[in-house]
């Protein structure tokens, strides 16, 4: 079997600007070759989206790991899973505190008993393991939550990316930030991991899509990884929707399709990537934007061809305004 590879970034309204998405896809696109060549060289699944998920919560432009957003008491908690498709094993953390990458709880979680752990039982395992407490916070996201605590909170999420701007600007509409890997090995095993910051300025308490099965599915036939508002994918069980049609005998293409017609028709706001067993490779969304790359075993697309024409559409209407 050829190893195949899709991850994203998160979903929202568009980046603002063509050296914002050039920074997104230089970042998604240096995962996919570190992560891609250890699936060429017989990585497992597993292990591949692991480290596509750490080297993504690393990312400080991304809301995951280092760069999360902060919640409404200042406070950074952050939700990731991981779904082996091949022992239907699903493990995974809420609103955990002071780690790099809440990927690595959940991948030890994957041979624990209990699997899903929330805030105090996640902080008891991490010292417990003695994993050095870490600080995820970034100056922008900082910014990002003190300009909006000034106006009392009037954004019910932060911004998808921590975009390189010289400048802070407020988007006209929120973003959804999220990241997730979805693999595919060599012995056909399929494996989905993904990891969030939370939507930013959230209720204290609030529990995130990344860490059930609405948003992070598998099983032996597809493997789905979601992102956008975690309660329209929960509310769809999205990911465990997508992965049940295929199971059924339906076409990923056609599974994701008729899966997001039903999202459009309910109004709701999100993305989802996508593989299947026999290396079909997919996508879907109802937001502005899903900033997500993959590998299909030749080469690397992604998905942000449209918002650079977006883009170099806005930018011409501006010049023949002025």
């Amino acid at each position: 079997m050829q190893p195949k590879l899709i991850i994203h970034g998160g979903a929202g309204s568009s980046l603002k600007s063509k050296a914002a998405i050039h920074a997104v896809r230089h970042s998604l696109y240096k995962v996919i070759d570190d992560v891609y060549s250890m699936l060429r060289a017989g990585a497992d699944a597993a292990d591949a989206v692991i480290r596509g998920c750490q080297l993504l919560e690393d990312d400080p432009r991304f809301n995951s790991g280092t760069g999360s957003v902060l919640q409404s008491d200042g406070q950074i908690r952050m939700s990731a899973s991981l779904m082996d498709g091949k022992a239907q094993r699903f493990s995974g953390v809420i609103n955990v505190s002071r780690v790099k990458n809440p990927i690595d709880l959940v991948k030890i979680l994957q041979d624990s008993p209990d699997r899903v752990l929330s805030d105090y039982g996640a902080a008891e395992l991490v010292r417990e393991l003695n994993i050095p407490v870490y600080n995820p916070l970034t100056e922008k996201r900082l910014h990002e939550w003190l300009e909006e605590r000034q106006g009392n909170f009037e954004r019910t999420m932060a911004d998808v990316v921590a975009e390189p701007e010289p400048e802070f600007v407020k988007p006209s509409e929120p973003g959804r930030g999220t990241i997730g890997v979805v693999a595919l090995d060599h012995k056909g095993c399929l494996v989905a991991g993904t990891s969030t910051g939370g939507k930013g300025f959230e209720r204290v308490g609030r529990v995130s899509d990344s860490a059930m099965p609405a948003g992070n599915y598998a099983n032996r036939y597809a493997a789905v990884s979601c992102t956008g508002i975690g309660e329209d994918i929960i509310d769809e069980c999205l990911a465990a929707r997508i992965v049940v049609r295929v199971t059924d005998g339906l076409a990923l293409k056609d599974a994701v399709e008729r899966s997001f017609a039903e999202a459009r028709e309910n109004g709701r706001d999100f993305g989802a990537i996508a593989l299947d067993r026999t290396g079909a490779i997919a996508w879907g969304k109802t937001s502005k934007s899903l900033l997500a790359a993959y590998h299909t075993g030749h080469q690397i697309g992604d998905t942000l061809e449209s918002m650079e024409e977006a883009q170099g559409i806005e930018l011409e209407q501006e010049e023949r305004a002025a």
